[in-house]
């Protein structure tokens, strides 16, 4: 047993006047981000946060997480709240209690390393709004990416704690790569760097309780700064992996409210407050008040979030993670990808490529944003590679990261893979080998000048240049330019109310009532239509003006198959297309995440080749305006999918002769974006 657990077992007769003890383990919490990231997509809204916010303040935790990773994203993108707003009105309910937020080194909060007055600026903002603990990682585990945002911290005095991102290529902790020296050489850096705590970041929950104890023994040893471990359940090893760290003397654990823990998430602190009583590492934490907490995520906030949970899996635990390594909120967006593109049954191919894909890419750790970088690369090869070419999509993020945009890799790249990335890349085609920031211009003064005459606040133009597209879309709505859809309105218990009583009706077969209104017979000039309404296709019979008085219901139509874009020819000159909206209804076969309604637009009288959608996603932005002459080859369009971009190529040479959709609209899979001629 280690000298750091010193076991004093005292008799509790009193829970409530324990005494302190000598060496308490700090617990930060993190049930307000991490939590409902990890189990209903960092949907938690802000109003959902403040009936527990001051009850966890007088709990004593060594700070709560509240901010960062897919905060900033979520927040704008589907639930049309501030980030900025959260983290100003969370600091009103926590007097005691430091905020912590996750850092994502230079890719701040979002896919890609920033400019450094993008990085600055953030810190900066941040910490003014209230934020106490900058837990900063970095993908790749390159130091680097810290450097500017590490001394805006400092210039800030606020706490900066450096992360090490904790990745296997074995079973166990060893093998060439991530070993014992790797890490303690990682902490040492930290160390020497000016770091005022160190977190090892286990995202995936790979961490071993004997290879914990092994990993945080050589770190107390090694370093005489704290030491701060994050584990997620997703395997099931976590608490063991955190009693064994505690008798090894790790200084700070990540725990969450019982009501947002386990799956993918966290272990829960209850019953690691239990174990710990009457120790020298007791917690010294109220459990009577904890369960007070718990008592109202469970009754007045969990019930707006359960449509999004997975019910799908008896099973808390998923095994898997073990053999294909892969962290719970990537699992979640390889089935969405597959699933949006009929193509779940290829999951177990997945699974096989995604290793493959690790090693050509350096065998880099799987954390945002290398995770979804892996994972969305695995899919288009396991969906578009052919027996004659491999890696034939190679998204944006993979180029950049061949180009060493994101820093520099655990072992090299693959030679083939980054010269066939590299071609034609807008930078170059020779890698950097610097710290990525050294190449990137300012962005914050095109920001600005694109905002003007909508904004000129920091904290807008800093969510601009993170999120051009969805964060433009965003700001409009905040300064009322535009009306957000009734899928960003919060749902409220009543909701969840009304929702049940529609199940048991529907269970009961009692949904839908039959009218009891007479139907009139048609004469003969009534004309049929068939009309598309929210997502529903119906027959309607319509008379002329003068024609005998009837009126006919509406009728339900079977709903027809998934339309492929046709593209007419004859057109006599390049004019503008004409654009016809099509609907189609939802495939009656699995149900989905909930997304928005799907457009496929049609161009008609446009002669010429179509350029797909080879999935569903999201278009950032046309590389060609109608008109322009285009080569076969040439990038066409940049189309988002799972916050990854592709650049889609024209499959012919020609005219660029009608463009279907605009930045920021959905397009579904084999939908029309470009017509060539």
């Amino acid at each position: 047993m280690s000298d750091h657990f010193a076991i004093k077992m005292q008799p509790i007769r009193d829970y409530n006047n324990r005494p302190k003890a000598e060496n308490p383990l700090k617990i930060q919490d993190l049930t307000l981000r991490d939590g409902h990231q990890s189990l209903f997509a960092t949907r938690g809204r802000t109003e959902d946060m403040i009936p527990v916010a001051e009850m966890m303040d007088d709990i004593g935790f060594w700070g709560v997480e509240v901010w960062g990773g897919a905060t900033f994203d979520t927040m704008h993108r589907f639930l049309n709240e501030d980030p900025w707003d959260r983290l100003r009105t969370l600091k009103r309910y926590f007097k005691k209690t430091p905020l912590s937020m996750l850092l994502r080194g230079q890719n701040i909060v979002g896919y890609r390393n920033y400019a450094d007055d993008v990085a600055k600026a953030f810190v900066e903002k941040a910490a003014e709004n209230g934020m106490d603990v900058f837990r900063t990682f970095d993908a790749l585990n390159d130091f680097r990416n810290f450097e500017t945002v590490m001394a805006a911290i400092k210039d800030c005095k606020r706490h900066f704690q450096g992360c090490i991102c904790y990745s296997l290529t074995e079973p166990r902790m060893g093998g060439e790569v991530y070993n014992l020296e790797y890490y303690l050489n990682k902490a040492k850096d930290l160390e020497n760097m000016g770091a005022d705590s160190i977190c090892i970041k286990d995202m995936a929950g790979l961490m071993a309780p004997y290879d914990a104890f092994e990993l945080i023994s050589a770190l107390k040893a090694a370093t005489s700064i704290p030491i701060h471990l994050h584990s997620h359940f997703t395997s099931g090893m976590a608490p063991m992996t955190h009693l064994k760290a505690v008798e090894a003397g790790v200084d700070i654990i990540d725990t969450c409210m019982t009501s947002y823990a386990y799956r993918t998430s966290h272990p829960a602190v209850e019953p690691m407050v239990m174990s710990l009583i009457g120790t020298s590492r007791d917690t010294g934490f109220d459990i009577h008040k904890l369960a007070k907490i718990n008592d109202v995520l469970e009754k007045e906030v969990l019930p707006k979030y359960k449509h999004l949970l997975d019910d799908s899996k008896v099973s808390i635990i998923d095994i898997n993670v073990l053999l294909h390594q892969t962290p719970g909120g990537m699992l979640s967006n390889l089935v969405n990808q597959l699933r949006e593109m009929d193509a779940l049954d290829r999951i177990d191919e997945v699974y096989k490529e995604l290793p493959k894909v690790r090693k050509d890419l350096g065998q880099i750790p799987l954390v945002t944003p290398t995770s979804q970088i892996v994972g969305i690369q695995t899919v288009n090869n396991v969906l578009f590679d052919t027996e004659d070419e491999k890696y034939k999509m190679i998204t944006g993020q993979v180029k950049d990261l061949c180009y060493g945009l994101y820093g520099k890799t655990a072992v090299p790249i693959n030679p083939e893979l980054q010269k066939k990335a590299l071609k034609g890349y807008e930078r170059g085609e020779t890698p950097i080998t610097c710290r990525p920031g050294e190449v990137l211009s300012p962005e914050l003064p095109k920001a600005r000048k694109d905002l003007e005459g909508l904004t000129d606040d920091m904290e807008d133009i800093i969510l601009y240049t993170l999120y051009p597209v969805t964060g433009k879309k965003f700001l409009m709505y905040k300064y009322g330019k535009e009306t957000p859809p009734d899928s960003m309105r919060p749902k409220t218990l009543d909701d969840v109310k009304k929702e049940q009583e529609l199940i048991v009706k529907a269970k009961a077969g009692k949904l839908i009532e039959k009218k009891t209104e007479p139907v009139h017979e048609m004469g003969k000039n009534a004309r049929t239509f068939k009309v598309l309404v929210d997502g529903d296709y119906f027959e309607v019979k319509v008379e002329e003006p003068g024609a005998p008085q009837s009126a006919a219901a509406a009728q339900p139509m079977p709903a027809p198959a998934r339309p492929v874009a046709p593209v007419r020819a004859a057109m006599a000159a390049p004019a503008a297309p004409i654009v016809r909206p099509v609907t189609p209804a939802p495939a009656p076969s699995k149900p989905s995440a909930p997304k928005p309604a799907e457009k496929i637009a049609v161009a008609e009288s446009v002669d010429g080749t179509p350029l797909l959608a080879p999935m569903p996603g999201m278009i950032v932005s046309y590389a060609k305006n109608i008109g322009d002459p285009v080569e076969k080859g040439q990038p066409v369009v940049i189309l988002e999918a799972m916050k990854m971009e592709n650049a889609l190529p024209a499959p012919v040479s020609g005219v660029v002769r009608a463009i279907n959709f605009k930045s920021g609209d959905s397009a579904p899979k084999n939908a029309v974006l470009c017509v060539i001629g």
